[in-house]
């Protein structure tokens, strides 16, 4: 079970805000914790057995952890290990640690802001020895360190383990005896013994200077050598200081004659750019060699060599400045390879990624080649910022609810990686590129602009509004730009989105901003910290189909911007569903086998006629299932509602007759619109517990029984909503209707049909439908029933290239589990070239996926990264499929396209399985539109740069 969200933020903000006040912070006293599970007074110490002293959580932290799994203060001696790793919560108490452990940094102790004086409550030599028998616990078990290899490395930053040395002894002995004669030093003596770090120099030093008048005589040299300890305990790391951890490794092991060269070897190279590439190189092989049998001490060992490799890196990197492109191309390798050293990638994607970031062995590239080698780099930052944000973003978020200051979490994480180095060396090449091809981003003049990469064609013109806090939190305003750290996955209209993740090309909310020229663009932390200076502002937006951007006051558009929105505005015609050909005569269920693409918008909507469709093609890869036609919903919509006198389709045309007249009386669009979503928010609660009628009820359970093999309650299906106003020409309609997961039980399965009937009537459907089409009110829901499938891996395939814009292509994302690629989530990303050639352009970075039990419902698990999801064969089966769906389904009576096609699928034990195929809809507006062909003057892919061309 994983974290869910908190039940009353105001009550933890305010008391964390008591215990910053509060002397004892989070702490109730100070308590002897004896190895027989006595707990004894402070001066009572556990009597000839081995024991702890530490203070005691106040109860209501003890509350707090038990209701909500938020664990505030944490002492770490004497917790137990499987506890504080915490694996059945997404190690939420260990990153929770970490989250204090800078909140505390940045804020004055946060919590402990007074408690970080309070003698005894904390005792460092305790805590350190817990962090060590914690990793000889943890680094054990080889599985664990493959499958959270970055979250066990980062977590080593944080926890103390490093073995007690006669520095940290002497500065406790030191500070203990000063104090003893000098009692005003008592505050600092308990800060330094009970989390001590590197600022302690300074705060020693300030003390002596403002007490120096009344410091006896004799213990000035007690400060001084208290100093001194300090500045020793906490002095710049020195290549030398490998030998110790040499020591701890295997002594003929691979991983400690590596070590060893290192230390032979580093001290004679004679640039920055040298060291750096010596340290990602020697540094990859650690995350492998830590597999390797070996004690776990050894594998401690190999962590921390790998901290002060990142940390040395980064010293070395601050001072690497490519003069040539050559040596910013040779940057960004290094860079990208120490990313997969210190965990930011996983070996497999570093693998296929290496090749492509391979800089040439001749002195030119061609424009198209440095084109592909950016968009390559630019990939490496957002995976490795993706790894960091799929870690840390849930419990951000969570604590963010009642700390703001959480959120700087994830860009400190960030920015004190290698990946600050990484990004600003992909910057410096994006702007090479555009320098030479002649063309740029022009974003309100903020800096980085190489970092912001265009999604979805479109242009609009709108308020800016940055959405710093959680998206479904905000009331969203189809005349606004949204600038999201990631999108609500329920996404109502809106005028323009620009995200900070950009999830995945094939997501239900990017079908239909592509499909509809929503402009979608992808940007940095640090570009949406510059673009929160205009929150508020009317903006100008637009995004080219070679993903270049602009974002410029509205007040700045030139003449052509304004006539073009005036065209836009103009050309925006509204669609027209026709309900002419709607069959509603034979309200009898239907066989999936019975039911083909030449159904779809007669009987049933083209979800259920394009995958009997596909039953035809693939029977042995497509469920069995039910078809309820427009006719049973409609046949149910004409009885008297229980308790009223009218049916439910004539409350349903009512509400839109009244509409209709407030809006020839001359009453606004928004209390029209205000108006009608209330009148069918109480129908669609109506048809939540609307009577079936016995006939279809008799009839379902028969058809259930004899397509299925079983009666209802045995059998798990998926009660997915057709309607005929999705997968149409013109609008895709994907996602915006409600799709029940995997019910069991009857009375389950005949409630979902129920809320599948009123999902249309939702706030979100409507207003989509509204924007768009003339009639949204004659929306006619089918549904379709099949088994559910408890895939291993699914996801999208679109028989078209997304991100190269080639119709050979093929773009797929899939993710783990059921439900993959369709939310919006992180997912696994290929690109097939058209000549036999597969490119990643994005690893998964979903923290969980679901998982569908035969009991029903759904279960979350939690994912980890260090294998892919797509095999290469099945990849070669996604190309196989596609071909052979290019190929006849265009022949199939009701299919009006030759492609491309947009189909969801899965794989289960490697056999393939497929749940939906329609037509994949652009907006050729947007794609035509010559102003967006304007801002993206085409370059000449095959001109020559130097490699020594100066940066």
């Amino acid at each position: 079970m994983l974290i869910a969200q908190l039940s009353n933020p105001q009550r933890v903000q305010t008391m964390v805000s008591g215990f910053k006040k509060d002397q004892r912070g989070p702490y109730l006293d100070i308590r002897w914790f004896c190895e027989d599970g006595t707990i004894r007074a402070p001066k009572d110490p556990c009597p000839g057995i081995p024991g702890h002293q530490h203070a005691r959580y106040k109860d209501e932290v003890n509350a707090l952890a038990k209701t909500e799994h938020i664990f505030l203060g944490q002492i770490l001696t004497n917790t137990l290990y499987s506890e504080f790793w915490d694996n059945d919560k997404a190690h939420s108490r260990l990153k929770q640690y970490q989250l204090e452990q800078y909140l505390r940094a940045i804020d004055n102790g946060w919590i402990n802001r007074r408690a970080q004086y309070y003698r005894g409550a904390v005792q460092t030599e305790d805590e350190n020895n817990w962090g060590i028998d914690f990793y000889q616990w943890l680094l054990q078990d080889t599985a664990a360190i493959a499958s959270q290899y970055f979250l066990i490395r980062q977590s080593a930053k944080d926890i103390p383990h490093l073995s007690d040395n006669n520095t940290a002894q002497l500065v406790r002995a030191v500070s203990k005896e000063i104090a003893d004669t000098f009692p005003s030093f008592q505050d600092l003596r308990v800060k330094i013994h009970g989390s001590p770090d590197e600022g302690d120099i300074q705060l020693v030093r300030n003390f002596k200077k403002q007490n120096q008048d009344h410091i006896p005589a004799f213990l000035n040299p007690k400060f001084d050598q208290l100093i001194s300890e300090l500045t020793t305990m906490y002095r710049p790391f020195r290549v030398s200081d490998f030998d110790a951890d040499r020591k701890k490794l295997p002594w003929e092991s691979d991983v400690a004659i590596s070590l060893q060269v290192f230390i032979d070897k580093y001290p004679n190279l004679a640039t920055p750019g040298e060291r750096c590439q010596f340290i990602s190189t020697i540094a990859l092989m650690l995350p492998q060699q830590m597999k390797e049998p070996m004690s776990a001490s050894a594998r401690l060992a190999i962590l921390d060599i790998s901290i002060k490799m990142e940390n040395l890196l980064n010293n070395e990197a601050s001072q690497w400045q490519a003069g040539s492109l050559n040596e910013l191309m040779t940057q960004v390798y290094c860079y990208v390879q120490a990313a997969a050293a210190f965990g930011f990638l996983e070996r497999w994607e570093w693998e296929q990624l290496r090749d492509r970031l391979q800089v040439p062995t001749e002195n030119k590239i061609s424009l198209q080649a440095l084109n592909d080698y950016s968009e390559s780099s630019r990939h490496a930052v957002e995976w490795g910022a993706g790894m960091v944000r799929s870690h840390y973003m849930p419990v951000t978020n969570l604590y963010r609810d009642f700390e703001p200051l959480a959120s700087g979490f994830y860009d400190d994480r960030v920015r004190s990686s290698v990946l600050l180095h990484l990004g600003q060396a992909v910057s410096q090449l994006g702007d090479a590129f555009s320098h030479e091809a002649g063309f740029s981003n022009a974003v309100l003049g903020i800096p980085d602009q190489s970092s912001i990469h265009g999604l979805n064609p479109g242009f609009t013109v709108g308020e800016l509004v940055v959405v710093d806090e959680s998206p479904d939190n905000i009331v969203l305003s189809p005349d606004k730009i949204y600038v999201f750290h990631q999108p609500p996955k329920d996404l109502k209209p809106v005028a323009g989105i620009v995200t900070v993740s950009e999830g995945n090309t094939v997501s239900h909310i990017q079908l239909l901003a592509r499909n509809l020229g929503i402009p979608n663009a992808v940007i940095s932390e640090e570009n949406m910290v510059a673009l929160k200076a205009f929150n508020g502002t009317k903006i100008f937006y637009a995004v080219s189909n070679k993903a270049t951007v602009i974002i410029k006051l509205a007040s700045a558009m030139d003449s052509s911007e304004v006539e073009l929105l005036k065209q836009k505005k103009r050309k925006e015609e509204k669609i027209t569903v026709p309900i002419e050909r709607i069959v509603l005569d034979n309200p009898h269920i239907l066989n999936l086998n019975q039911v083909n693409a030449s159904q779809s918008g007669k009987t049933c909507g083209p979800k259920a006629a394009n995958l009997g469709q596909l039953k035809q093609m693939f029977p042995e890869n497509v469920v069995d299932g039910l078809v309820l036609p427009f006719a049973i919903f409609r046949q149910h919509m004409g009885q008297t509602i229980p308790g009223y006198t009218t049916t439910y389709w004539e409350m349903m045309n009512g509400i839109f007759a009244a509409g209709e007249a407030m809006r020839i009386a001359g009453d606004s669009t928004a209390r029209v619109e205000a108006f009608i979503l209330r009148g069918l928010d109480s129908l669609r609660i109506l048809i939540k517990k609307m009577p079936f009628l016995p006939a279809f009820q008799e009839e379902l359970q028969q058809q259930f029984q004899n397509i299925f093999g079983q009666p209802m309650g045995k059998v798990p299906v998926f009660v997915r909503s057709d309607t005929n106003m999705e997968d149409l020409k013109d609008f895709t309609g994907a996602g915006l209707n409600l799709t029940v997961f995997n019910v069991v039980d009857a009375d389950k399965i005949f409630q979902g049909i129920r809320d599948v009937w009123a999902s249309p009537y939702t706030e979100r459907s409507f207003k989509w439908r509204q924007r768009y089409l003339n009639n949204p009110e004659n929306v006619f829901p089918s549904i379709v029933i099949i088994p559910s499938v408890d895939a291993d891996y699914s996801g999208v395939m679109i028989t078209k290239g997304l991100t190269s814009d080639r119709d050979g292509d093929i773009t797929v994302a899939f993710n783990w589990g059921v439900g993959g690629a369709v939310d919006g989530q992180a997912a696994e990303s290929w690109l097939l070239h058209s000549d036999g050639t597969n490119q990643l352009i994005s690893p998964a970075r979903e923290a969980t996926y679901l998982k569908i039990p035969a009991t029903g419902g759904s279960t979350k698990v939690q994912a980890s990264f260090e294998r892919r999801i797509l095999t290469p064969e099945n990849l070669q089966a996604l190309r196989m499929l596609a071909a052979h769906v290019l190929q006849e389904l265009p022949q199939a009576p009701g299919i009006s396209t030759t492609g491309p096609f947009d189909m969801e699928l899965g794989f289960k034990e490697n056999k393939m399985w497929l749940f939906q195929v329609r037509p994949f809809v652009e907006n050729k507006q947007a794609a035509a539109s010559a102003y967006l062909q304007h801002i993206t003057p085409e370059f000449n892919g095959g001109k020559r740069v130097s490699l020594d061309l100066k940066i």
